[in-house]
């Protein structure tokens, strides 16, 4: 009865296709002490796959935060601050049921079904890889993309430990493209929130009325956040006015800014990379 009991816990834990197993908390994730050469690791190759048995519901929760399944990774582009995951998880289930390897091209993404094949573009270097979503993560709220750590060292953000890059749902057959707005030739590394053509910024609203704008700006200048200013844009024919902090100089102020809107009550917040 015991055996059974523990099969039947294991087959519910299964079906749940949540997010990946925990790790001991003793266990601090890590860059692999004796990596082999990733140099000319190749990226994934986009194929068609069914949606994947597990990982896939249409919503879960971790930490307190509902993620909702995107139906569909059609048109699916985004920019935004990614990380990764290596020695900690390596070998440990994903939550699409595969091995994590920490030497292959894969990544995990909160909302994109499983699997969707992804490229994603370093705006700080204009390097790119191709890499197979096969995961659920990250679960801090500041990052879009969780990568392996092979693909992390091809783009460059080891070291760093994250980047502000464009992520772009591909299909089978398609063709890499430029990063949207880049030029056609690499532009220089560079640090800060000028880095290539990426800067980032902390949204905190966004209003189709510029008074509740010019409000919340009043508010957060207050609480010596960084520069605080209006951006306008057009949506659907109506003016919209975005509130956000910066330019920031780095992922890390970035981070930093949004324990300060919450330490006062705000947590509407995203990064932006424009």
């Amino acid at each position: 009865m015991r055996h059974l009991l523990l099969l039947i816990l294991v087959l519910t834990l299964a079906a749940c296709g949540g997010p990946r197993g925990p790790a001991p908390d003793r266990e601090q994730d890590a860059a692999p002490s004796s990596p082999p050469d990733l140099s000319n690791v190749p990226d994934a190759v986009p194929r068609a796959e069914p949606r994947s048995r597990y990982g896939n519901p249409p919503s879960y929760e971790v930490f307190g935060q509902t993620y909702h399944v995107m139906d569909s990774a059609d048109d699916y582009v985004e920019r935004g601050v990614a990380s990764w995951y290596g020695t900690k998880f390596h070998g440990r289930r994903t939550s699409s049921g595969e091995p994590y390897d920490m030497y292959a091209m894969t990544a995990a993404h909160t909302r994109l079904p499983l699997p969707t094949y992804v490229q994603v573009t370093n705006l700080e270097n204009r390097r790119s890889v191709v890499v197979k979503v096969n995961d659920r993560g990250p679960f801090a709220r500041n990052r879009i993309i969780d990568l392996s750590y092979a693909a992390a060292h091809r783009l460059g953000m080891v070291e760093q430990g994250t980047a502000l890059v464009e992520v772009r749902a591909l299909n089978p057959g398609e063709p890499q493209r430029m990063a949207s707005g880049d030029a056609p030739s690499p532009l220089p590394v560079a640090s800060g929130a000028g880095a290539g053509s990426a800067a980032v910024y902390v949204q905190v609203g966004a209003f189709a009325s510029r008074h509740n704008a010019e409000q919340l700006l009043a508010r957060l200048n207050g609480h010596d956040l960084g520069q605080v200013a209006i951006k306008e844009a057009q949506r659907a024919d109506r003016p919209v006015y975005r509130v956000r902090i910066g330019p920031l100089d780095s992922v890390e102020v970035a981070d930093r800014t949004v324990y300060g809107l919450e330490r006062i009550g705000l947590s509407d917040y995203h990064i932006v990379v424009d």
